[in-house]
């Protein structure tokens, strides 16, 4: 694949020397794609995520749900509310939100649990596991007047403990994922290379080069989805991810929920659309300054680096964890069940004589963000459970009941 040079290349120089140490000190010069991407975004000094620059928001590279207004974290605690009732009002439950931002999700959601909700908000413990020393420091400073909010890496959180619902919002596409190429009928996976500056002045360049696969469950998870490379439909030079480090994710998930709900919020697609035969370049995307591109070995280190998700993969190895899929849907249809409908339609009608009209139109533009099926709103809403009684899943969830 041929990566178009940006004009100006604003990596982080630091981490891309240490980039090449670790090539360099690999067995064969070269780290597959995922090592690249976990280094680029979660190196503790230098990756991404771990920086100090404002990656996240209007002034960052990237824009989430939560920074549209408090709306999407209000209908969403009405999600919660209903599954604490749906598993008997439980004395002691947890919303476990993984990968935090900056914590205006959590805010907004106690916030309003504590004003609309005070019976389940005095049950609730409210942790959150954040990797990013940078990101946890903002999220300590913006709850801190929140008693019942904890921080806990995995470690921390006892297997079998947890009842309630583990959450994320965009976290599942920034993990770090394989890549493989079709070369002569053949799966080959995509590694990393670096070529040797001559001098000082001139930049690291890091390369690409096809090998064979690094692990067998690369072939594992072709056979978890149903992904036949071999048809003839897949011609040489189709190129996609593997996510291995989202299956990790979800045995751990698993492993730590005794009772109760995993709601997964991300872009993506089932199996059979993520690995259509058309889209020969895979998903892989890099934002930089609320733009896009293909390019992920520019700006390293000051650029985000994601993949679509494939949701399959997350149903049939949530099944071998012991997680049941309640449902699959998008959001923009997750939210109007919730009520974002009669928000729209309150805004539209009462609201509107009693705000400005730049406020008027902003929260508007926010709530139609929310749901546009081109963008926030055709993301993937995937909702997973484990010990439930018999009569408790045969109750549906709010959010994936069709709206009126």
């Amino acid at each position: 694949m041929k990566f178009q040079q940006s004009d100006i290349n604003d990596s982080n120089w630091e981490l891309c020397a240490l980039i090449c140490e670790t090539i360099a000190a690999s067995p064969q010069q070269r780290i597959t794609f995922a090592e690249y991407m976990n280094l680029a975004l979660y190196h503790p000094q230098h990756g991404y995520y771990n920086s100090d620059r404002r990656s996240i928001g209007k002034q960052g590279d990237f824009i989430t749900s939560s920074h549209w207004g408090a709306d999407f974290a209000e209908v969403l605690a009405e999600q919660f509310v209903e599954m604490w009732e749906f598993l008997d009002r439980p004395s002691n439950f947890a919303i476990v939100e993984m990968g935090a931002g900056r914590g205006t999700f959590a805010a907004n959601v106690l916030q309003y649990l504590q004003r609309q909700h005070p019976d389940l908000f005095k049950t609730l413990t409210y942790i959150i596991v954040e990797i990013s020393p940078i990101l946890q420091a903002e999220q300590r400073q913006s709850l801190s007047d929140i008693k019942c909010v904890k921080w806990c890496n995995w470690d921390e959180i006892v297997n079998n403990s947890i009842v309630g619902c583990f959450f994320s919002n965009e976290l599942v596409d920034a993990l770090p994922v394989h890549q493989f190429i079709l070369e002569e009928g053949q799966v080959r996976e995509i590694y990393v290379t670096a070529e040797t500056p001559k001098n000082e002045q001139e930049e690291i360049n890091f390369v690409e080069v096809f090998g064979e696969v690094s692990t067998p469950k690369i072939a594992e998870y072709f056979e978890l989805v149903g992904l036949d490379l071999s048809a003839s439909v897949y011609g040489d030079g189709y190129r996609s991810e593997v996510n291995l480090a989202a299956l990790d994710w979800m045995s751990t998930v698993a492993q730590k929920l005794q009772r109760g709900y995993l709601l997964t919020i991300d872009y993506g697609y089932p199996a059979h659309r993520y690995y259509n035969p058309r889209r020969r370049e895979g998903t892989l995307q890099c934002y930089y300054r609320h733009r896009y591109h293909s390019n992920p070995y520019i700006n390293v280190g000051r650029q985000d680096l994601t993949a679509h998700v494939d949701f399959t993969a997350l149903e049939k190895h949530g099944e071998l964890c012991g997680l049941d899929v309640v449902g699959f849907t998008q959001q923009a249809l997750f939210l109007m069940a919730l009520g974002l409908g009669d928000r729209i339609a309150s805004l539209s009608t009462n609201d509107a004589e009693a705000l400005d009209l730049a406020t008027f139109l902003r929260r508007r533009e926010a709530l139609h963000q929310l749901i546009d099926p081109m963008g926030l709103g055709g993301f993937g809403v995937l909702v997973q459970s484990k010990g439930l009684r018999e009569e408790e899943k045969g109750r549906i969830l709010k959010g994936l009941m069709v709206p009126d």
